[in-house]
């Protein structure tokens, strides 16, 4: 087992000298606990390493930080900008950035926040290209998939690439929280047969890296969506893994996450307005009265204990003239389902 809950968090801001990296201020640590803060720690660094003219300002940071602060920095933004939202410039993957942001952002927070844990390492093959499956939850921001792939960078040093629904992407919310394109510089691919073709095209972007990591949930926005009534209940896989895996030759590397679902626990959907808002899930729980009051905490979840426990490696068929069908696929990802259902139930019995 990897505890990633054993270093002292100080070092991390001793280890990186003027000149080489992001350092954490006060200010930083101060964001750091707090949680309207989180949203200022993301853009504060992206702004480190790019020029980003429309992004907040320190005016409107500090309106972060007070009861329905937000909405006056928004205005303040939206005014400033010209009655214009932020332009949304071309970014494509910088596996570099990836690299900084993990280390000096995220690594914090899993540590010492989520407490992330991954188990089972000998499982872990030594190279890729792989699909790494995980069960999905806690209806908030990802943070089960940026542990995971915070995890498995600081093991194996991979480059992971996570699949995400395309609302994700462009919604206006996100466009005016986060930087421009600030989910593809960091790997996210949109969950479209064109795009994963195109990552999986791509030349591996790190020399510690030997071939593609692409993390796909595939219960799909399901995970999210089923809430807290459902929760630790996997939901119906899609076929896609499945099809990708046979038709690239991708072994698919099933791991097991738990503690995302609380991550926004008591949580329920309402379909309607969720639709009516086009986002892919719209949480409603007690620390929504919370969010309204502050809704820079938008990208924050609650405290838990999150341990991603890697199952034994499915391997891909190697016959090219074999292709399996829908049917066929179907019923291999069901099984998987089942497969992964068990090893939670038995985890959560243990717990």
């Amino acid at each position: 087992m990897i505890n990633q809950h054993s270093e002292d968090l100080l070092n991390t801001q001793l280890e990186n000298t003027p000149g080489e990296g992001y350092i954490f201020s006060w200010f930083d640590w101060f964001c750091l606990w707090y949680p309207p803060g989180w949203l200022i720690l993301f853009n504060r660094h992206w702004q480190h390493y790019h020029t980003d003219p429309d992004g907040w300002n320190w005016l409107e940071y500090g309106l972060f930080l007070i009861p329905g602060g937000f909405y006056l920095a928004l205005l303040s933004r939206w005014l400033r900008l010209g009655f214009r939202p932020p332009h949304q410039e071309v970014g494509e993957f910088d596996p570099k950035y990836q690299q900084a942001f993990g280390s000096e952002i995220i690594r914090p927070i899993v540590k010492y926040y989520f407490q992330g844990e991954l188990q089972q390492v000998e499982n872990l093959p030594s190279t890729g290209p792989l699909i790494v499956v995980m069960n999905h939850a806690g209806m908030c921001f990802p943070w089960d998939f940026l542990t995971l792939g915070y995890l498995l960078s600081e093991a194996k040093g991979w480059v992971v690439q996570p699949i995400a629904s395309p609302a994700l992407f462009e919604h206006p919310w996100v466009i005016w929280w986060l930087p421009p394109k600030w989910s593809q510089v960091l790997g996210g691919v949109r969950a479209e047969l064109d795009d994963f073709e195109t990552a999986m095209g791509q030349p591996t972007p790190n020399a510690n890296t030997q071939g593609k990591i692409i993390l796909y949930a595939p219960e799909g926005i399901r995970g999210p969506l089923k809430g807290w009534r459902r929760r630790n209940q996997l939901e119906k896989f899609d076929v896609s893994f499945i099809q990708l895996s046979d038709r690239y030759h991708i072994p698919i590397l099933p791991i097991v996450c738990i503690g995302s679902e609380f991550l926004h626990p008591w949580a329920v959907n309402f379909t309607k307005l969720q639709r009516l808002v086009k986002l892919p899930f719209l949480p409603f729980s007690p620390l929504m009265l919370v969010l309204i009051l502050f809704p820079s905490m938008g990208i924050w979840a609650m405290r838990t204990r999150l341990r991603c426990f890697i199952q034994p490696l499915e391997p891909a068929g190697l016959d090219t003239h074999s292709k399996k069908g829908r049917t066929v696929a179907y019923q291999q990802a069901q099984q998987l389902r089942e497969k992964l259902q068990l090893q939670i139930n038995q985890f959560l019995g243990k717990s």
